[in-house]
């Protein structure tokens, strides 16, 4: 009989152990979970280790209707819009030096007007041909490359209506938008010379 009761409370203090180590082990495991998920999480979006800041502009750059023109489009759809593209002196000056990524500093402007069909020149060319800029449409557009302060690639988004920025989930589809063109820094935008 001593046995056995040597026996009992050693089998108890295991089991207790045992119980223990069992939550250790769910603990670390949980803990080891949410951090594989995290690290996933930060892998998959391509961005691992940048700056977690903001995504948005909130102000209009000063003097963006002086920057020199990059390229020009006409949207369909349901923009229907004609736009120039406009670039500060860093973002022109990497565009026509072909230099990707662009540096920090760059920024690039779109505005975009109405598509119309211009009745005065059509008439002077006998039949429907002209299209021009009417009134302006779809709000003025930023580009900002501060890699430091963004964390989408290293691009902030900025959208203002009437010089208002758009609100925070009007933006939200910024970054996944110009993610698909990740291998041009982002940029859908090409020069045009």
């Amino acid at each position: 009989m001593k046995s056995t009761k040597r026996t009992e409370p050693t089998a108890a203090l295991v089991a207790e152990r045992g119980t223990r180590l069992q939550r250790i082990t769910f603990s670390l495991g949980t803990i080891g979970a949410i951090a594989g998920v995290a690290a996933f999480a930060a892998l998959a979006s391509g961005h691992s280790g940048e700056n977690s800041g903001p995504v948005f502009v909130k102000e209009i750059p000063p003097g963006y209707r002086d920057w020199k023109l990059i390229s020009v489009a006409h949207e369909e759809g349901t923009l229907n819009d004609i736009r120039a593209i406009l670039g500060n002196d860093i973002a022109v000056k990497a565009y026509r030096e072909g230099k990707l990524p662009f540096p920090d500093g760059a920024i690039i402007a779109r505005l975009a007007w109405e598509y119309l069909p211009s009745e005065e020149n059509n008439e002077a060319f006998g039949r429907r041909q002209s299209f021009v800029a009417g009134q302006p449409k779809n709000g003025v557009q930023f580009m900002v490359k501060d890699s430091k302060k963004y964390a989408s690639g290293g691009w902030g988004f900025a959208h203002f209506d009437d010089g208002k920025p758009a609100s925070g989930a009007f933006m939200q589809s910024c970054f996944p938008c110009h993610d698909a063109v990740k291998s041009r820094d982002l940029v859908f935008t090409r020069y045009s010379p």
